[in-house]
């Protein structure tokens, strides 16, 4: 929810330029809809330059698209969200047990990488993730302890 600005001058060409309120929510909501997004349960306002969208998008990014369609035509200059999604955000945290690795004697970052990975060339990940702590990949010890990016 809130306000996005965009150029008003900038964009797709949809407007005659004597168009009421109706007239131009109309005409963007027609443009949006040729992008074959879910438009079943969203309304299309107008507030002078300013488009207000509100209802429900299918998901978060149909509606991120949605207000950036909206906004990207002639004669917009702002868009406000006022849209809830149908399907809600699903945030899901890691196994946090499997994101840390403490450093045993004898291990090597592309031992581990294979440990957790299944291959050791992806020794890399885990050194970038673990910059600027680490600062050479054959540099570690036991009992350091790395973070394991997952996915």
């Amino acid at each position: 929810m809130g306000l996005f600005s965009f150029i008003k001058n900038a964009g797709s060409k949809i407007f005659a330029g004597s168009e009421t309120p109706e007239e131009k929510a109309q005409k963007v909501k027609e443009h949006v809809a040729k992008f074959n997004f879910d438009l079943s349960g969203v309304t299309f306002t107008s507030n002078g330059d300013t488009i207000v969208v509100s209802g429900q998008a299918l998901n978060i990014d149909e509606k991120q698209k949605i207000l950036a369609t909206a906004g990207n035509v002639d004669g917009v200059e702002g868009v406000e969200d006022q849209l809830t999604l149908k399907t809600p955000l699903k945030i899901e945290l890691p196994d946090l047990s499997k994101t840390m690795y403490t450093v045993k004697s004898g291990d090597s970052l592309s031992k581990i990488a294979k440990e957790v990975y299944g291959d050791p060339m992806k020794y890399p990940v885990i050194f970038e993730a673990n910059k600027p702590m680490l600062t050479d990949p054959d540099k570690i010890y036991p009992g350091q302890v790395l973070y394991i990016p997952q996915g």
